[in-house]
């Protein structure tokens, strides 16, 4: 399968003059937006949600932040509110690399057309799964 890479405008939710726009690799197996620590200042003064370990794709584990919020808008899809992971990276040829995970994705109600090698609108939103939470939740 090759590479799928779309344009994102990331941006400061509560202070939309710092932004990036930058390409952004889909990596259904990531789950956050992710982007290098290198970066962070670019997008100003953002809250730090938690501190967490991540494994990477090379097994190494790393520590990073998932900070926010922050607005994204990738392709043609619409804006989502969302947070950011924050990791150290090594550029790979000069240049770093972000990724857009699953969340985001869903977020955005998008999902990756293998054959067309692109993403897609999903048309509706799929609640079938959802337990019925209507009959556990209390009413005081």
């Amino acid at each position: 399968m090759g590479r799928i890479v779309v344009e994102a405008t990331i941006e400061n939710g509560s202070d939309p003059s710092c932004r990036i726009v930058c390409d952004v690799l889909v990596d259904t197996g990531a789950a956050h937006l992710t982007l290098p620590s290198a970066w962070r200042p670019r997008l100003g003064q953002l809250t730090v949600y938690d501190t967490v370990h991540v494994e990477t794709a090379s097994q190494s584990v790393v520590t990073g932040d998932i900070c926010g919020p922050i607005l994204l808008r990738f392709g043609s899809f619409r804006q989502v509110l969302a947070e950011v992971l924050f990791i150290d990276m090594e550029p790979a040829g000069g240049r770093h690399e972000a990724l857009l995970g699953y969340i985001p994705l869903e977020q955005a109600q998008a999902v990756v057309d293998l054959a067309g090698h692109r993403l897609a609108k999903v048309d509706r939103v799929d609640l079938k799964r959802l337990p019925d939470i209507g009959s556990q939740c209390r009413h005081g």
